[in-house]
This record gives structure tokens, C-alpha cells and sequence, in this order.
């Protein structure tokens, strides 16, 4: 479950709706954004950092740091741009059909959960709720990009990223985790090296055994 906006109420009283794509198929999606931030905190949690401000410089180095760390009046040295990009995860939607019955789901691509607060008194529960989730096992694809910078620091940021990937398979993606939901899985993971040179010369970008995400 990552939420959308109150405009994302499209299911009659869901009182807690997913993010979904703008276009009329109305398919959840996983922002660039909520993935990126919680690779950023996973490596942030591993080394005790409990606020932007205090990341070590290698996170900050990889994630950038600026407007969103830094106080107004420090200098511009101070800041960093991001290395990683982070694009919007879509749902694999010819996958989504081929696993999911239509009949099992309460929208086209979700289901709707009801959850509650239980009264310790009385052992009754209050406050009902709806939340829409997307059903486990659906696909997305995602992409991310580095930028290599002549610096040395390659190998030491894609091992923290492969450490964050795989640290967040243990963790949770979205809001609601410990009570559920989130749990994910990188799959058949390759990384793609471009080059100056392929620029230029209008090539793709091309497979590089260098790395592999290790689970």
C-alpha cells in the first residue's frame, strides 16, 4: 500500500486508496520517490542515522544532499547531487492478468482490506477502516540509473546500493508493513553499463557482469 491522494477515492467508502496511474487504465504504480527514499533509509538505519542531516557522506554522496538536508543559509559546497535515479516502478500488467482472477480482486488491480482497533476493556473492535492494497505476488518493473563520476567512489556506492536492495527484501515497501503488507523481492536483476562513447555514438547501453545482486 502506498497511498495516493484524497482524488484517488474511486472505490465507494475506501477510506485509505493506492497511488494510481493518470491514465484511464487507473493501474497502480511505485513511485520512483517512496523506493529511493527507503533504499536511502535502509542504509541510513544500518549506520545509526536517525536524521538526513547526520547521513554519512557516502549516502549523501549517493542520494545527493541539498535542498531537502541542508539549512537555508549554508553554502552551495555543502550540497550534492544525486547519483541515483530512481524511475516510477509500472505494474507488469500482462503478468497481473495471467496470475489474477478478476473475480478475486474488488477493482480491476486491487483488493480491499478492512482493519480495525481492538477495545482491550471490552474486546470489541472500533473503529473499522478500508484499505486498498495491491494483492501480493503482483510485478513491476523498475529501473535505476548511476551515474559514474570520475572520483573512485563506483564500487563503494553500488555495493551500498546492493546492500540496501537487499536489506530492504527483509523490510517493507509502503505504509502498513508490520502489519503485513510491503514485503518485496528483486527479480532478475542485470546491470547495463552506457558510456561516453556510446553516446555518442547512438549505441544502448550494454550488459556488465561486473555486478550481481547477491540475496
Amino acid at each position: 500500500h502506498i497511498g495516493g491522494s484524497k482524488s484517488d477515492l474511486d472505490i465507494g467508502g475506501v477510506d485509505l486508496a493506492v497511488i494510481k496511474t493518470s491514465d484511464r487504465k487507473r493501474m497502480p504504480f511505485i513511485p520512483g520517490s517512496s523506493l529511493k527514499g527507503k533504499l536511502r533509509t535502509m542504509l541510513a538505519r544500518a549506520g545509526g542515522y536517525m536524521v538526513v542531516d547526520d547521513d554519512s557522506d557516502l549516502i549523501k554522496s549517493i542520494f545527493g544532499y541539498g535542498a531537502d538536508g541542508n539549512k537555508e543559509d549554508e553554502e552551495d559546497k555543502d550540497r550534492l547531487p544525486t547519483r541515483l535515479i530512481v524511475r516510477d516502478a509500472m505494474l507488469d500488467e500482462q503478468s497481473f492478468h495471467a496470475n489474477f482472477d478478476r473475480e478475486d480482486l474488488d477493482t480491476r488491480y486491487t483488493m480491499v482490506k478492512w482493519e480495525n482497533t481492538i477495545n482491550r476493556k471490552t474486546g470489541t473492535a472500533e473503529h473499522p477502516r478500508q484499505i486498498e492494497r495491491v494483492p501480493a505476488g503482483a510485478q513491476f518493473s523498475f529501473e535505476m540509473i548511476y551515474n559514474v563520476f570520475e572520483d573512485g567512489q563506483e564500487k563503494a556506492h553500488m555495493d551500498a546500493i546492493k546492500e540496501a536492495m537487499n536489506m530492504l527484501q527483509d523490510d517493507y515497501l509502503g505504509g502498513h508493513g508490520t502489519r503485513g503488507y510491503g514485503q518485496i523481492a528483486f527479480q532478475e536483476v542485470a546491470f547495463h553499463r552506457r558510456t561516453k562513447a556510446n553516446y555518442e555514438q547512438g549505441q544502448a547501453a550494454q550488459l556488465d557482469t561486473t555486478y550481481t545482486l547477491i540475496t
